[in-house]
């Protein structure tokens, strides 16, 4: 185990078994419906692109960058929209795919901004729910894993852009955010 690492909160093993089922869920919800897979980069990209493989429905993928948090534990509040859809929306069936969901401020603003747009739907699809930390009302329609709070790395996720290449959801030890 790394030495930034103070345990794993979910293994590898984990996350393979809850990703297929996940994808069986929402292929299962959208039967006969063609989806745009949107992964919110850069935290979403290995989850992303795990659960579309599980998922057996035509779609599309498409990435969003969306940041209000920088190199900070804590979202300054302010969301900005860094790289946004290269298609237009309007009537397709959206499905957000996104690594954690914290405070929720994000995602909330996120979510906001696409109804907007007028798709047909929209969900959210989380691997990791720290409901403890949500701000605003939002809820993910597919969970992985509901979390305490405590800060995580791996999987995807990062501490300032560091520890997202390992396999497993780790607990970063708090010296090394601190």
């Amino acid at each position: 185990m790394n030495q930034a690492v103070k345990k794993v909160l979910v293994s590898k093993e984990e996350i393979a078994r809850k990703v297929q089922e996940l994808g069986k869920q929402i292929t299962q919800d959208y039967a006969g419906q063609e989806i745009v897979a949107t992964c919110i980069l850069n935290g979403a990209f290995i989850f992303a692109a795990d659960l579309v493989r599980a998922i057996d429905l035509p779609m599309s993928v498409e990435f969003l960058i969306v940041s209000s948090y920088g190199d900070s534990t804590e979202s300054s509040g302010t969301v900005e929209i860094k790289r946004d859809f290269g298609v237009d929306i309007q009537g397709k069936h959206i499905l957000i795919i996104e690594d954690i969901i914290d405070s929720g401020q994000t995602l909330n603003a996120l979510k906001d901004i696409l109804l907007k747009r007028n798709p047909a739907s929209l969900k959210i699809c989380t691997l990791l729910d720290k409901k403890e930390r949500r701000l605003v009302d939002l809820q993910a329609d597919y969970v992985g894993f509901s979390i305490p709070n405590e800060f995580v790395v791996g999987y995807g996720l990062d501490f300032a852009s560091h520890h997202r290449n390992y396999p497993d959801v780790c607990v970063l030890k708090e010296e090394e955010y601190c």
